[in-house]
């Protein structure tokens, strides 16, 4: 017997949308479906469960899903092959919320770096959001990609199952995956949770980095106190895995420049992860790097940090470069943006007050 109580009903099914990997939002997962299993249910493999009682989603899809952390049983995470007993609670959770709106087309400037028939990749200015959501419904790059895709029928900006493949901050700048189809999307967004994706940053950060390289292997995790901020949990029983390395490029006196390679996509992990060695971004607001953290207490230096402050009014923070394998040629894709312009001029600065020694 192989009945069953639907709980929970969407019209979108968030087991078409492939696995996005946030950056820029609440590190938490929002119940899209349960289903609870009748007190006469036999043992059966959970994809198989689900794909009786999920509209549109192939056991491929729904055994991803599960992989990926995004099926639980009885509020605990469960891989494809769990055997639903009787009385079950299975829910289908996702990275967002429910989709509670229509995305609006913007005219928003695209900076496009590459594009084809089933990817994008856009360099993304600072300051602007990535997706709707959390106060901000309009003005951002899915907005954008709306009306850039506005007179192609295949493309719904408002279907989960293709857009954005990960996220980053609204003040990091850098490179962003689009998947223009839910084929792509889902091959895409495998590769960055099973690691495969290549992404490099670059940042500047408070103090004279000790090591020349390094990993920072901490689990990150929501505040308990903040929930606006992130945090290190060195227990192992709390946070998520977050693995982050890091090479020193150039040293500036009081502060250093370095690359992060990302080994996962925690929300905030390199803003956390460095803050956590002692090595705060240089004018992060959120974590403590928007004051002097290093240098002299001299008038002159103070106002040289101001200059810079205003230079580079946001987290000194770019996504620079990105590699990932084409879902159709199977070919590896590498692309590299330039700094823009506030980093990079704030970056010159320092160079230029090291060499000077003098403000």
């Amino acid at each position: 017997m192989n009945s069953y109580r639907n709980e929970f009903t969407e019209d979108a099914n968030p087991l078409q949308s492939g696995l996005e990997i946030p950056e820029n939002v609440e590190d938490e997962l929002f119940e899209h479906f349960r289903f609870v299993a009748d007190k006469g249910q036999n043992l059966l493999r959970v994809d198989k469960f689900l794909t009786t009682r999920l509209e549109h989603a192939s056991r491929n899809r729904i055994q991803m899903a599960a992989d990926a952390g995004y099926i639980l049983a009885n509020g605990n995470a469960v891989k494809s092959n769990y055997k639903v007993k009787p009385n079950d609670t299975i829910s289908v959770v996702m990275d967002r919320p429910r989709r509670e709106f229509e995305v609006i087309p913007e005219n928003i400037p695209l900076n496009i770096v590459y594009e084809d028939d089933d990817v994008m990749v856009v360099n993304k200015p600072p300051g602007l959001v990535v997706h709707p959501g959390h106060g901000n419904y309009n003005g951002t790059l899915v907005n954008a990609l709306a009306w850039y895709f506005k007179d192609n029928a295949a493309y719904d900006a408002s279907d989960p199952r293709m857009g954005l493949v990960h996220r980053i901050d609204k003040d990091t700048s850098g490179l962003l995956l689009i998947a223009k189809n839910p084929d792509a999307k889902t091959y895409l967004g495998f590769q960055f949770y099973s690691k495969k994706a290549k992404r490099k940053y670059i940042a500047l950060v408070w103090g004279n980095v000790k090591n020349d390289a390094g990993i920072i292997e901490e689990n990150i995790g929501r505040h308990p106190r903040n929930k606006m901020l992130m945090t290190v949990f060195p227990d192992a029983d709390e946070g998520k895995t977050a693995i982050t390395h890091y090479r020193v490029l150039e040293r500036f006196t009081y502060v250093t420049l370095v690359e992060c390679r990302l080994e996962t996509g925690r929300t905030h992990q390199i803003r956390v992860h460095m803050k956590y060695i002692g090595h705060p971004l240089f004018n992060d607001a959120r974590y403590g790097g928007n004051e002097i953290l290093k240098g002299t207490t001299h008038a002159k230096y103070k106002q040289f940090i101001q200059n810079c402050f205003d230079i580079c009014p946001r987290q000194a923070l770019h996504a620079q470069t990105l590699g990932f394998v084409h879902p159709q040629t199977g070919k590896e894709i590498f692309l590299q943006s330039d700094l823009p312009d506030d980093m990079a001029k704030l970056i010159e600065k320092w160079r230029k007050y090291t060499t000077n020694n003098e403000l």
